[in-house]
C-alpha cells in the first residue's frame, strides 16, 4: 500500500476516508487559525502540540504521546480503525508524517499522507471549507506500538552497528547554528539526510527509486538496519516515510536531539 495520496486521487475517494489536517510550522501561524480560514471539506483540525506529543521534558520537546490520551484524540477527530485515513499538512509533509506514523505504530492499516499537502489541494482546484468543525466520535483503540524504535541508551551502539540518520538541516548537523537546542552538533557516527532531500521543488516527494538512490550515498539500503532522529523525533518522521516510499524500513529515535542533549555527559559531535 502506498504511503501517499496525490490530490487528485483524493477527491476520487473524498467522503470515503478520515481526513486529518495536521497544519503546523515552528515558529509560524497557529494550525488551527489557518484551519478556519480554509480546509479540505470533511477534515478535522489536530493540534501536533497537544495531539501527537506528550509534555515537553527530559525525554525532549516532542515526546511521544501517551497512547491513551493519542487514541482519545483521534477518536476526537473521528478516526475510525476500518475506514481509510488521510493526514496533510502545510509544511511539506513534516508534521502529517508524524500523524502517519503514530497511527501506523498504534495499528492503523490504511493511513497515507497528502503529496504536497494543503498547497497541492489548493493548486489542483480542490474545493475549501471555512470554519471550526465540531469534534466527531471514531472508533479507534490505538494497539501497543508495533513500529521499531530507538531508545537513548541504545543510540551510540545502534550508530556503531547501523545507520543513524540525522534529518536536521546540514548546519544544525555540522553544529554551525543551533536555534533550538541548548548544544549544537549531532550524535557521534550519524549521517546527515535532510527531509528537504525526500522532496522535489514543488514540496511532492521524490519516486521511491529517487529517494532510494539518494539514501544509498549515505549507506542507506534494503539491507541496512536504519534509525532516525531529528531534533525533536517530529521531522525524523519525514525521513521514515520517504524510506517507507521507496520499500525501506527504518526505525525512530521518538527523544532525538532534544533529549540527547538534556544530559550534558552525553558525546556530541560536529563538522560535516
Amino acid at each position: 500500500m502506498s504511503v501517499l495520496i496525490s490530490a487528485a486521487e483524493l477527491h476520487e475517494v473524498l467522503g470515503d476516508v478520515t481526513v486529518l489536517d495536521v497544519r503546523y510550522k515552528m515558529g509560524g501561524a497557529p494550525g488551527g487559525e489557518e484551519f478556519v480560514r480554509g480546509h479540505i471539506p470533511d477534515a478535522q483540525y489536530v493540534d501536533l502540540d497537544h495531539s501527537l506529543a506528550g509534555v515537553p521534558g527530559p525525554r525532549g520537546r516532542h515526546p511521544l504521546p501517551d497512547p491513551a490520551a493519542f487514541g482519545n484524540a483521534m477518536r476526537w477527530a473521528g478516526v475510525f480503525a476500518e475506514l481509510p485515513v488521510v493526514v496533510y499538512d502545510d509544511w511539506e509533509g513534516r508534521a502529517a508524517a508524524r500523524a502517519w506514523w503514530l497511527l501506523r505504530h498504534h495499528g492503523h492499516r490504511d493511513v497515507r499522507v497528502l503529496d504536497g499537502g494543503w498547497s497541492a489541494w489548493v493548486a489542483a482546484g480542490g474545493a475549501v471549507e471555512t470554519g471550526m468543525r465540531l469534534p466527531m466520535k471514531g472508533d479507534f483503540e490505538p494497539g501497543p506500538g508495533t513500529l521499531p524504535v530507538v531508545e537513548v541508551d541504545e543510540v551510540i551502539g545502534f550508530a556503531e552497528r547501523a545507520v543513524l540518520v540525522d534529518a536536521r538541516n546540514p548546519e544544525r548537523f555540522a553544529g554551525e547554528v543551533e536555534p533550538v537546542d541548548p548544544v549544537a552538533g549531532h550524535v557521534p557516527g550519524a549521517v546527515n539526510v535532510p527531509t528537504g532531500t525526500n522532496l522535489r521543488a514543488d514540496g511532492t516527494f521524490r519516486s521511491g527509486a529517487e529517494i532510494a538512490a539518494l539514501y544509498a550515498a549515505s549507506g542507506v539500503t534494503g539491507q541496512t538496519e536504519v534509525g532516525v532522529y531529528c531534533g525533536s523525533g517530529v521531522t525524523a518522521a519525514h525521513d521514515i516515510l520517504a524510506l517507507a516510499h521507496a520499500g525501506i524500513g527504518a526505525a525512530l529515535y521518538p527523544g532525538s536531539w532534544s533529549e540527547w542533549v538534556a544530559d550534558p555527559s552525553r558525546p556530541v559531535a560536529t563538522g560535516r
